[in-house]
């Protein structure tokens, strides 16, 4: 069943009213009709079913059947940092990284980015994004589409480790040399209701050097298995393995 995301002002206890490009979607894509039902999601996350009922050529209208409860949310509250990678990787991670449940994701540079980021079409690009991580949460049953915030400098991440409750760093250097200890550790320091801020470089990984920054500001350096995975596959790595340990 479709699904679509709302402003809380649409919901009332009996009526919702769709607008944009979602009731575009609904009467030129989807072709619903009245009778029809979706799914609406409001921005604190309360599920409706709802009968369509009325189409106008900007707007759609349905009737509340029920409030569903349905607990689809990852209970950690994952934040994503991930190093400016080439090409449309980042568009991939953030597709995929709110199918599995991140809360956010904050793009940062760092010393290999090899992209930099254009300040004058950087809010289109982080437009698309947030279009993105819209498409994968409804396309995923989510109840809460994940920001996607303006990338910035690494340093600036690193003052930003005190908001959360762990924070980890994905390091190859340390599966090179064996590290197994430090992701199940800081798993064990998590519950539900606390955050995670995940940090990754981009291609060729990030410097000693920012690693020691990351370390000194609370960051945990993890090995996240023998193997060296591609950027855009470190996130989707924690985050499964969160979602095992914590949802299965």
């Amino acid at each position: 069943m479709q699904r679509y995301f709302i402003k809380n002002e649409q919901l009332t206890n009996e009526v919702v009213e769709i607008t944009g490009d979602d009731a575009a979607h609904i009467t030129k894509v989807m072709r619903m009709q009245a009778g029809d039902e979706v799914i609406c999601v409001n921005e604190d996350g309360k599920a409706v079913l709802v009968q369509l009922s009325q189409f106008d050529p900007s707007s759609v209208k349905g009737t509340v059947l029920n409030e569903m409860d349905n607990e689809t949310e990852l209970p950690i509250r994952v934040t994503v940092a991930q190093g400016l990678p080439k090409g449309d990787k980042l568009e991939t991670i953030v597709q995929k990284g709110t199918e599995l449940g991140a809360y956010a994701f904050a793009p940062f540079s760092a010393s290999r980015s090899i992209v930099k980021w254009d300040e004058k079409k950087g809010a289109k690009k982080t437009e698309r994004l947030q279009k993105i991580a819209k498409e994968a949460a409804e396309q995923a049953h989510r109840l809460f589409v994940p920001n996607v915030a303006k990338p910035v400098p690494l340093k600036v991440v690193a003052e930003a480790l005190t908001h959360y409750d762990v924070c980890i760093v994905c390091d190859e250097e340390e599966a090179k040399q064996g590290e197994k200890a430090n992701l199940k550790r800081a798993f064990a320091m998590l519950k539900p209701g606390l955050s995670l801020l995940v940090i990754v470089g981009p291609e060729g990984g990030l410097t000693r050097e920012e690693v020691a920054l990351l370390s000194a500001k609370g960051a945990v350096s993890c090995s996240i298995g023998p193997r060296i995975v591609r950027t855009e596959t470190a996130a989707m790595y924690v985050l499964a393995a969160l979602s095992y340990q914590f949802e299965l």
